[in-house]
């Protein structure tokens, strides 16, 4: 019998093994990062739109466009209804060089409360 060389085989296969095994974790792990960034980026971007939607859409679109822009996102969506904001952003998740995917969120914000007739 002649199993010279056997257990390197064995070896190299486990690390390879490894190696697939520790990209498709750091896939993952980027994938949720990536997801918390979009929705941290959607969420401020709501808040401080909100805080500005007395003064119309407009002023309050490109202040929550401000606040997703510096969270590292791109505002898809903005939406003025009555007092709410709902802005829907995406943040570019880069999980291995040369693949690219987005990872995307919706945010809503509005006032607690509002006297009747806002």
């Amino acid at each position: 019998m002649r199993d010279r060389g056997a257990a390197t085989i064995l070896v190299l296969a486990f690390g390879l093994l490894l190696t697939v095994a520790g990209v498709a974790a750091a896939g993952v792990g980027a994938a949720r990062v990536g997801r918390h960034a979009a929705r941290t980026a959607a969420d401020l971007g709501a808040l401080a739109g909100a805080a500005r939607a007395i003064y119309g859409p407009e002023t309050a679109c490109a202040r929550a466009e401000q606040f997703v822009t510096v969270n590292n996102g791109r505002m898809t969506s903005c939406a003025v209804e009555g007092l709410e904001v709902v802005v829907r952003a995406e943040v570019v998740v880069r999980a291995v060089p040369g693949l690219e995917r987005r990872a995307v969120a919706t945010a809503r914000a509005g006032p607690v409360f509002a006297p009747p007739g806002l």
